[in-house]
């Protein structure tokens, strides 16, 4: 069992949930059950499935958590790159999520990298 609250990368999802929710914030009210809703469950999941994963008895399921962790941070890009397509975001808002989901990812990834080896 790990203690989440000590993981870097589970303050940096929570960062991102933050980030997504303040963009989803200024999208149009027509999209609050779909593309809000969506973005901001993945954003919401990968802090969950780290949190929740650190709380299992082995590493390998902590693994298996890291992944649905790792898969909602590629839904939440390929949501942000429909928004800012559909006009809903700035630029400027969308390179400063991608940047933090890019950076959590990594961090992700590196995390199940490490726990395979140990």
């Amino acid at each position: 069992m790990h203690d989440y609250r000590k993981l870097r990368v589970w303050h940096d999802a929570i960062e991102l949930a933050v980030e997504v929710y303040q963009l989803t914030n200024a999208f149009p009210a027509s999209e609050k059950f779909n593309l809000i809703s969506q973005m901001n469950r993945a954003a919401i999941s990968v802090g969950s499935n780290i949190g929740e994963g650190a709380g299992r008895s082995s590493n390998p399921e902590f693994i298996q958590f890291l992944h649905y962790a790792s898969g909602s941070c590629t839904e939440l890009i390929t949501q942000l790159t429909i928004a800012k397509r559909l006009g809903f975001t700035s630029e400027t808002g969308a390179e400063t999520v991608s940047i933090r989901i890019q950076s959590v990812h990594r961090q992700v990834i590196s995390l199940i990298q490490t726990l395979r080896k140990g």
